[in-house]
């Protein structure tokens, strides 16, 4: 029995080596998940109103034919600037002169009738007390001289209208401005039966920069002072960027605003007025103005890559040591890369800003800082 015992004993030892032998030493645990963080910061945020419009002209004239003729010339250069009181266009004036010439005849005619009917009167006067003529006479008299004054205020009328049409033929511009292109060409019958638009005139400086504003941010507006509504407005440092993205050198100012909401559009329409010295802005072309609604004092700005939404929720993941934890916050505006945070964090904390998709609730994670505005972003280095 001693010697089954010792091996049974040997057997045992023997398999607990194999065993010990054939186990592979634990892998060791994986490293904390990498990512880079940024600081709450904590500053005075100004809040901007963009909106997105289209330039037009501060007056746009029609230039249109007053009388009936043939155009003669076009002396302008298409798509230049005019001054006011400069020729644009001379219509034939020759079958005006001569309706100007038989106008001042007539009224001569006139003249002369009335001449000789004063002179009847004139004449009779004296003559009925003393029965040389009858009174009959000289009532007729009297009123061949009222006949004749008025023909003479009809032939004058007469001939003043023709002087007038006549002056029409040659049309000026009303102001200083942009002319378009011409609508009609030397040779051309114009002003019969109606008005023919010619070319329009725009003055461009200043131009007026045509936006829409919500409803919405309508309400905001004037519910920070009710008692400025309907007063001129008073904002002014607006600032217009072009399509190209340049911004335009001079800034502009809020002019008259529409009196209703649109129905269609949902929008009120406002005018911004915009110096343009330098003819840069023409009408029709499309910008984005920015004005200054209000500065939010000791904000908390996190990058917008930080924040994540989920059916209407924000939220946003805190480091604090090596743990991380995810918090619903209230957004605000967004301030070029970073967004304001109404509620939801404090000053000094630091959240996750790349990395997001990696980590959950409650992990251990190594952080790295990343930048926030102006300078390189860590994460986005090529490694």
């Amino acid at each position: 029995m001693g010697t089954d015992r010792r091996s049974i004993f040997l057997i045992t030892v023997a398999a607990a080596a194999l065993s010990a032998a054939c186990e592979k030493p634990a892998p060791p645990a994986p490293p904390p998940t990498e990512v880079y963080v940024a600081d709450v910061l904590q500053k005075d945020v100004p809040v901007y109103l963009d909106l997105v419009g289209q330039t037009q002209g501060f007056q746009d004239v029609d230039i249109r034919a007053r009388v009936e003729g043939f155009l003669e010339s076009v002396n302008f250069r298409e798509g230049s600037f005019v001054r006011k009181g400069e020729l644009l266009y001379q219509i034939d004036p020759k079958p005006l002169q001569a309706t100007l010439a038989a106008a001042k005849a007539d009224l001569e005619t006139a003249r002369a009738r009335l001449e000789k009917a004063t002179n009847d009167v004139n004449r009779y006067t004296p003559l009925v007390p003393k029965q040389a003529v009858s009174r009959e006479e000289l009532e007729n008299a009297i009123a061949a001289q009222k006949a004749a004054r008025s023909q003479v205020d009809a032939a004058s009328a007469a001939a003043e209208k023709a002087s007038l049409d006549l002056g029409y033929t040659r049309v000026y511009s009303p102001l200083d401005g942009l002319a378009g292109t011409t609508l009609v060409k030397p040779g051309n019958l114009v002003g019969r039966g109606e008005s023919t638009l010619l070319t329009t005139v725009s003055q461009i400086n200043p131009i007026i920069f045509k936006v829409g504003v919500t409803e919405a941010d309508y309400l905001k507006v004037v519910k920070r002072d009710p008692s400025r509504t309907g007063a001129e407005p008073r904002a002014g440092g607006i600032q217009l960027t072009l399509a190209d993205g340049t911004v335009h050198p001079e800034p502009g100012r809020v002019g008259p605003i529409e009196r209703a909401v649109s129905a269609a559009t949902g929008t009120l329409g406002v005018q911004i007025l915009f110096p343009n010295p330098d003819g840069v802005l023409r009408p029709g072309q499309y910008g984005r103005a920015r004005i200054l609604l209000d500065t939010k004092s000791n904000a908390l700005l996190v990058p917008q890559r930080a924040v994540q939404e989920l059916q209407n929720l924000y939220s946003v993941a805190v480091v604090s040591g090596d743990k991380v934890a995810f918090r619903n916050v209230k957004v605000g505006p967004r301030v070029d890369t970073l967004w304001v945070i109404e509620d939801g964090l404090e000053p000094g904390q630091q959240v996750v800003a790349e990395g997001l998709q990696a980590i959950r609730d409650g992990m251990t994670v190594r952080a790295k800082p990343v930048a926030t505005t102006g300078q390189t972003d860590p994460a986005a280095e090529p490694k």
